[in-house]
């Protein structure tokens, strides 16, 4: 066995190894390493730098007894993985299904979301995207404070147990997408100074500092990120990569950490035989970021697009507080469903400036959209989801829309568990200072900040999803409605095309009502609660959350908060 670590500014570095501490030898470019036949699988190690330390390895595969504990070396060729037909899953027609493997299920484990793969597969869904796991402080976390970056959270199974998660979907016929966040490192547990440069010293955003991607030794410290990302694609097996907040990457180089990373990974894709997918989390509104490297862009797959789901929160909410106020009328909706992106380079009232710019000619399953995620639901005060009226409305629109759709656990059914933000530090003064740093982070976004102690093992307890809510009619109602869209959007090709230059939308007077035509086909969405009688063609409803919906003289009616997939006769 063959240690290597980079600490470019140690004069000494020794590794402890269960008989005791060796001296390790200097390389070239920071580099020290030591052979040592007698380690393997399991053995546990730590670096001692000039006399301080242990520190586990920046590197570290596993660290079995937690973030402040030694590491442990693992051997990826030792687990057998039964994924040898799988070809992999292209995001272009895919709907996405987000998921936090501790509230997920019961157990809160990899082994606990595998016994929930069933459910999925009868949803209709062709990815799921895990949050982070890389491991946290404590037992429980969203995964955002994540540090020791190639390893595995102990507390979901380790990484055979992420293996076999992986496993378990590709044989279910499931794509897997894993979160990974390279725009900071968490508050506790971060043992990277000691090593190098792998941070600047600076605020590079509220959640922590920079990473050095553009000044002295960052060649090291961004391989550091490109080669974890790739050990997940090709050790993990999975299948695409989120992409945490990218606008806090701060790059001034010439070529942009996104863009060399977008090289390596189709470099990997044609390796491994099958696609391999980057969506970046950007509210740049830049459509540089999903232009492909050889007309000079960043290379992403695909971007998440709050635009969306900010249009649509409001239209079926009504919610008009914070950055809501820019989309407060259905010809934000409108703009939405047929450019992407509203703010393109108009202004923006709550920023106070212009932002964004033109997606035009962009394909629409280069946009992640959704109607909730972890975030638009945990960063409200109380974690409250949508109700079911609202669910239903919304979904009829973004399964129907010409983006890549993503569903947040739980949404199909209208679960009523909250998501609420939770963490479990160590430190005291990280626990009780993590209610008022989440307070300042949402000031001025209009809410009234009565948020649980996100400390309390209740607010994470809460959190899990209550999977008996399915046997209520009406949860079970609404999760055939989810069924039943996302089966007509893979059997209807209008509904799956991306060509936003084929999308048109009508709204009515007063924000009553949008019908949105996709090729031949038309999804009428009535929002007040009062009946509205359209004049439409005469045709063939396909499918409708109302059964009371009728083909009159005068034309279609559509019941109050009803969807209508329609197809006229022209």
């Amino acid at each position: 066995m063959r240690f290597d670590v980079w600490a470019p500014r140690a004069t000494t570095v020794e590794i402890e190894l269960p008989d005791g501490r060796r001296a390790m030898r200097a390389g070239q470019g920071g580099w020290w390493s030591l052979a040592a036949p007698e380690a393997g699988h399991g053995t546990p190690y730590s670096f001692v730098l000039d006399g301080d330390g242990p520190y586990p390895d920046p590197r570290s595969r596993r660290q079995p007894e937690g973030i402040f504990g030694p590491s442990m070396v693992y051997d990826h060729a030792r687990y057998t993985w039964s994924d040898h037909d799988w070809t992999g899953r292209d995001l272009r027609g895919s709907v996405i299904y987000e998921l936090h493997v501790g509230t997920f299920s019961p157990e809160g484990t990899f082994a606990g979301a595998i016994e929930r793969l069933d459910h999925l597969v009868e949803l209709g869904v062709d990815l799921v995207e895990v949050m982070p796991v890389a491991p946290v402080p404590g037992g429980r976390n969203w995964g955002y404070d994540g540090v020791d970056l190639y390893a595995v959270n102990e507390t979901y199974g380790g990484p055979d147990g992420f293996k076999s998660f992986v496993d378990a979907c590709h044989g279910s016929g499931l794509g897997v997408v894993l979160d990974v966040v390279y725009n900071h490192l968490g508050p506790s547990g971060n043992f990277l100074h000691p090593f190098g440069p792998y941070l600047t010293g600076t605020q590079g955003s509220f959640w922590g500092e920079a990473v050095n991607l553009d000044g002295p030794q960052s060649d090291e410290v961004r391989r550091y990120f490109i080669e974890n990302a790739l050990q997940w694609l090709r050790d993990y097996h999975v299948d695409g990569l989120r992409l945490d907040a990218v606008h806090a990457l701060h790059d001034r180089r010439a070529t942009h950490l996104l863009a060399e990373l977008s090289a390596e990974v189709d470099a990997l894709a044609c390796a491994l035989g099958r696609p391999l997918s980057l969506i970046a989390e950007s509210d740049l509104n830049d459509p540089r970021m999903v232009t492909p490297l050889e007309a000079g862009g960043l290379g992403m797959t695909a971007q998440w697009n709050d635009d969306l789901h900010h249009a649509l929160h409001y239209a079926v909410s009504g919610e008009s507080h914070g950055y809501y106020a820019d989309f407060a009328r259905l010809s934000a909706l409108s703009k939405a469903l047929t450019s992407a992106f509203v703010h393109d380079g108009g202004y923006s009232a709550f920023r106070g400036r212009a932002h964004g710019g033109s997606a035009r000619g962009v394909p629409g399953h280069r946009f992640v959209c959704c109607l909730q995620n972890h975030d638009q639901v945990g960063n409200r005060p109380r974690g409250d989801r949508l109700p079911l009226t609202a669910l239903k409305l919304g979904a009829g629109l973004l399964l129907t829309s010409p983006f890549t759709p993503m569903l947040f656990m739980g949404e199909e059914w209208g679960a009523r568990s909250p998501f609420l933000f939770f963490s479990d530090h160590v430190e005291p003064s990280l626990r009780e200072s993590e209610g008022a740093r989440r307070a300042r982070e949402f000031e001025g976004f209009g809410y009234v900040w009565d948020a649980p102690d996100p400390s309390s093992q209740e607010a994470f307890l809460r959190s899990k999803l209550d999977w008996n809510e399915l046997k209520n009619e009406d949860h079970w109602s609404l999760l055939a409605w989810y069924r039943d869209l996302i089966a007509l959007r893979k059997a209807l090709p209008e509904l799956s095309d991306p060509r936003l230059d084929r999308v048109s939308v009508e709204t009515g007077p007063l924000d009553r009502w949008l019908v949105l035509w996709r090729g031949s086909l038309c999804v009428i969405v009535n929002f007040c609660p009062d009946s509205v009688t359209l004049s439409i063609p005469a045709g063939t409803v396909l499918l409708t959350s109302d059964d009371r919906v009728r083909a009159g003289q005068s034309g279609l009616l559509v019941p109050g908060q009803t969807v209508v997939i329609y197809r006229p006769v022209i």
